[in-house]
């Protein structure tokens, strides 16, 4: 057996809240990161009817197109609509703010686009933060 000694690019973040879900996102975005999270996703919709979630992006190094365009993907992105209140990005490419600004009028989810700079606003709209570590 072989071990991947890449790590994932995108990593759960836990919160302050049951039904506020965070994600990292770093690197280059693989097919495997995307179905690891639509799993934890599914997981989340299993316990809360609606969810609130943020998504923090930074070092982006690209995404694998392919990937997203998969039956298993589009199908994750359609399921987690209806189950996704507030939606928050935070960083990303420079195409993130205006594409979520274009998409905002065609779902009923509340969603923003916030600056890698604006972290704790994002957090604030969210009403939600980070979970300390354990000890």
């Amino acid at each position: 057996m072989l071990i991947n000694e890449t790590p994932p690019s995108i990593r759960r973040i836990d919160t302050s809240r049951d039904d506020a879900y965070a994600f990292e996102v770093t690197g280059h975005i693989t097919a495997s990161d995307i179905e690891n999270m639509y799993g934890l996703l599914e997981g989340a919709y299993l316990l809360h009817e609606k969810i609130d979630l943020i998504v923090i992006i930074h070092d982006y190094e690209g995404f694998d197109w392919s990937a997203a365009l998969r039956e298993k993907s589009m199908l994750g992105k359609t399921h987690a609509l209806k189950h996704i209140r507030k939606y928050a990005v935070v960083g990303g490419p420079s195409w993130m703010g205006p594409t979520m600004a274009v998409l905002r009028p065609f779902f009923s989810m509340e969603m923003r686009h916030f600056d890698l700079e604006q972290q704790n606003e994002a957090w604030d709209w969210l009403q939600a933060e980070p979970a300390p570590p354990e000890v």
